[in-house]
């Protein structure tokens, strides 16, 4: 299980519960459902993904491109390549340390993704930015059965798709 949260809304407190999307991405639900491929074909040199896939959610990596994941629970994404139109993209990803579940630290470790690891990306500061982040987070749930420690920080324009990566697009 995964969660899709907008980080503009937390550093607003008390929001971030209201705001929270639900992904899920357990194998076990995926085979069940019948829905999620495991992974998209990929270039072999560069890891991009070379054609539009519904994919496991947990076969998102660092650079990929998606297409709106929609609200409520699901169990994968809508990857393609970046040089077609998409809504979200994986910028950077932040490792947790094993321990308890927490949505507190959990929370407090997405804030790196509106840090310098967007600063480096965009090229601007997130506060001078007019992009927005959302991350995909573990659940308890995820955390507890498939070892999931993976915080994946995804970058949206507002004000629609996009086509290409927003590294280095410095709004």
């Amino acid at each position: 299980m995964m969660k899709l949260r907008n980080r503009r809304a937390l550093v607003l407190a008390g929001t971030a519960v209201a705001l929270s999307l639900a992904l899920s991405g357990c194998s076990a639900i995926n085979d069940i459902l019948g829905s999620g491929s495991g992974d998209a074909d990929r270039d072999e040199e560069t890891g991009q993904v070379t054609e539009s896939a519904n994919i496991d959610v947990f076969s998102v990596k660092l650079g990929d491109c998606m297409a709106d994941t929609g609200s409520g629970t699901l169990t994968d994404a809508n990857v393609l390549p970046c040089d077609e139109p998409h809504d979200l993209e994986v910028f950077y990803e932040i490792k947790m340390d094993d321990g308890d579940f927490s949505d507190e630290a959990i929370d407090t470790a997405s804030q790196g993704c509106i840090g310098d690891a967007y600063t480096t990306f965009v090229g601007v500061a997130y506060a001078d930015s007019a992009l927005d982040v959302t991350t995909l987070t573990p659940t308890k749930e995820s955390w507890e059965q498939n070892n999931d420690r993976v915080v994946q920080c995804l970058i949206v324009d507002p004000a629609g798709q996009t086509t290409g990566s927003l590294q280095g697009a410095a709004r």
